[in-house]
């Protein structure tokens, strides 16, 4: 079995600096890495992870808990977390909880502070206290894009300013002189995405809208639900102009339900979704979004993990990532009436 010595002697460095490469290879010269991993290869050097995690007292693991992986913000997601994890010199464990609590649990139990020195967790069926016990038990827990979060020394939550985003949607209808609004407000394991909606509704308001010029349907993020959604909606509502739905999937459902319906988007009806996932702009017409700045989040997400790893202590309770970005594209459009 090759050892991490002889991997030193092939590349004429140090077996400290052979770990550096392996661990933080961002700390080491480019030159350097580029001859230690030549080494690594050449020799087929493989390191005992076991081994080090004894050594170091913790792994070089982080999990990231996601409720479905099936939607397709999560791939984009993990990609950028592992990206960065990779980059730290540790490897991501994805786990999938599938929308069950008792799957959480289970992930949480078997995996924190043992495969895992520390776990994202994005939006699940737990609540903030009973993730709080599993840090106390000295798991690294950072919260990720949760709508509803409570100010809590034990967990830190890395997010965005969703109020902001429905905002932006809600000041782009507005400005293409929409009167009458829709809005699909998606609904998963982190609960309803109702900060989303409050920020367009407050928008709608600031710019001259009367209450009423809002009709409010509830569904759960998926294209089918979406879909369903918008049918009705549309059906009990002909008059309406635009649809606002807070994630891309339900969009894509209700321009599928506005296409089913005769309705021509953005002629007869403007829709826009709220996230930006590469289906956004696939599909056609392709949606006009707010962006998340999903990349950013993940890295800021990961970093954070690993700070307290390796001993560090949040300075804050809340940290939000760049400002939402609206993407215009092909199905908002001028209100109807307003056309020249």
């Amino acid at each position: 079995m090759v050892t991490l010595a002889e991997v030193a002697r092939r590349a004429k460095v140090t077996g400290a600096t052979v770990s550096n490469v392996l661990r933080n290879p961002q700390k080491v010269k480019p030159e350097t890495v580029e001859r230690v991993m030549a080494a690594i290869r050449e020799l087929g050097y493989r390191p005992n992870l076991t081994a080090r995690a004894l050594a170091r007292g913790r792994t070089s693991t982080l999990a990231l808990m996601l409720s479905n992986i099936t939607n397709p913000f999560y791939p984009e997601f993990v990609l950028a977390a592992e990206r960065e994890a990779r980059k730290r010199g540790y490897f991501l464990l994805v786990c999938n909880t599938d929308d069950d609590p008792a799957i959480t649990r289970a992930y949480l139990e078997q995996i924190a502070g043992s495969l895992a020195s520390g776990v994202i967790v994005m939006n699940t069926d737990l609540g903030e206290r009973e993730l709080i016990e599993f840090a106390r038990k000295g798991v690294s827990v950072v919260l990720c894009m949760w709508e509803h979060v409570q100010a809590s020394r034990a967990l830190p939550c890395v997010t965005i300013d969703f109020a902001a985003a429905g905002a932006l949607a809600a000041a782009h209808l507005s400005g293409l002189g929409h009167r009458r609004f829709g809005a699909l407000v998606g609904a998963g394991s982190g609960g309803p995405q109702t900060i989303r909606l409050e920020g367009f509704a407050a928008s709608l308001s600031a710019h001259g809208h009367a209450e009423k010029s809002l009709v409010v349907v509830n569904a759960h993020d998926s294209i089918e639900s979406g879909y369903d959604a918008a049918m009705g909606l549309l059906r009990a509502k002909p008059a309406l102009t635009s649809i606002f739905a807070t994630n891309d999937l339900m969009a894509i459902g209700a321009m599928q339900a506005a296409a089913d319906l005769g309705r021509r988007v953005p002629d007869d009806l403007s829709v826009i979704g709220l996230t930006d996932v590469a289906l956004a702009h696939q599909f056609r017409p392709a949606l006009t979004t707010v962006r998340l700045p999903t990349a950013e989040i993940a890295a800021r997400s990961v970093a954070l993990t690993l700070e307290m790893v390796e001993g560090g202590v949040p300075t804050q309770d809340v940290y939000v990532v760049r400002a939402p970005e609206l993407v215009v594209r092909e199905s908002t459009g001028r209100a109807p009436s307003r056309r020249r």
